[in-house]
């Protein structure tokens, strides 16, 4: 085989393989089945958000018209909560998709300039990948995260996508905004 061969053979097969989301579930192993009976839920069931983040209780906002129509045809849930000082949106999303995008996209859509995000870990140790963003004088801190139930977490929303299609999930996106110093 040349190496010619290989490389288009390789292009096919990196070319269908996202497909491969889209086959009939029939013969493949349940969410459940592929996590076994060990592993500890921190990604909560649709109805059961979390009720604090960072020590803080939270208190459930309303989604706004826009993100009601998008949560319509989001593969899994979206709730949006406050702190009393930040706002933590929470979606779970039950297979890939290319509806989870970055925040960072969702505010330049918002006529925010946004700034290229930056890796930043927290006090408790999670990496989180961030951004400022800046509309009309008012400035705010986005940062955002991935994770699922085995433990494992992204940054890039990019890489969950391509890893989600090897299986996998639910998956617990988290954006906090907040305002910037």
């Amino acid at each position: 085989m040349n190496v010619r061969t290989f490389f288009v053979g390789a292009l096919l097969v990196a070319g269908v393989l996202p497909l491969a989301a889209w086959l009939p579930a029939a013969g493949r192993l349940s969410t459940a089945s592929r996590l076994g009976p060990s592993v500890v839920d921190s990604v909560p069931e649709r109805i059961d958000w979390p009720t604090h983040f960072r020590d803080q209780p939270l208190t459930p906002l309303p989604l706004s018209e826009l993100e009601l129509r998008f949560a319509q045809r989001f593969p899994g849930a979206i709730a949006r909560f406050t702190d009393g000082e930040r706002i933590v949106i929470l979606r779970q999303v039950d297979r890939p998709t290319r509806q989870l995008h970055p925040a960072s996209d969702c505010f330049a859509a918002l006529g925010y300039r946004v700034d290229r995000a930056r890796p930043s870990v927290d006090a408790d140790g999670m990496t989180w990948s961030c951004f400022l963003a800046e509309r009309d004088g008012r400035r705010v801190r986005i940062c955002e995260r991935i994770h699922d139930r085995q433990g494992r977490a992204w940054t890039d929303v990019s890489s969950w996508f391509w890893s989600a299609q090897y299986g996998g999930g639910p998956w617990l996106a988290l954006t906090v905004v907040e305002t910037a110093q």
